[in-house]
């Protein structure tokens, strides 16, 4: 028995796995993910990392921790973060600056934050880098209380996002 569609759907099946394939090239180049040994965008020298309590040069109370927090976390997840005292050099950071703005979207505000990251290893800079962003939160019905909450909440969002970039910034391109 002839088969009179075998060339086409040979060319069809071929055609899905040529597709299929650029597809996963394509989308997988740009995932963000890396496959690169653990501390291998660090100086010649450091492979583990401290993290000692940022400096607050803000008014704001306890932020210092909140970025603190959230650089030790990203420094864990990207598996340099010290699990000792002992350590090949520390990354010491300053929050710089905090501040609130009303947006033009009508019960809406912009919270803002800036901080300085330095990669320090026997009292010398190695790598120094500044990171800023903004985050947008809801005022609110009216209560102190809930509007706090959800400043609070944009500025634990925000340090996160910002202590991401930083601890990439110090821990790449070297």
């Amino acid at each position: 028995m002839s088969r009179p569609f075998a060339p086409v759907f040979r060319r069809f099946r071929s055609g899905v796995v040529v597709g299929v394939s650029a597809a996963c090239v394509v989308s997988g180049a740009g995932c963000g993910y890396r496959f690169t040994p653990r501390g291998s965008g660090l100086p010649e020298g450091v492979s583990t990392l401290c993290a000692p309590l940022f400096t607050n040069e803000t008014p704001e109370p306890t932020l210092e921790a909140l970025f603190t927090r959230f650089a030790r976390q990203e420094l864990t997840r990207v598996g340099s973060l010290s699990d000792g005292t002992a350590c090949d050099a520390r990354v010491e950071g300053s929050v710089l600056s905090v501040w609130n703005q009303p947006t033009i979207v009508g019960n809406y505000f912009r919270v803002y934050a800036s901080a300085r990251l330095r990669l320090v290893k026997d009292g010398q800079v190695l790598k120094d880098t500044q990171v800023s962003g903004a985050e947008d939160y809801l005022l609110g019905s009216g209560d102190v209380l809930e509007a706090e909450t959800h400043r609070q909440a944009a500025l634990d969002r925000l340090a996160e996002a910002l202590m991401r970039d930083g601890v990439h910034r110090l821990t790449s391109a070297w």
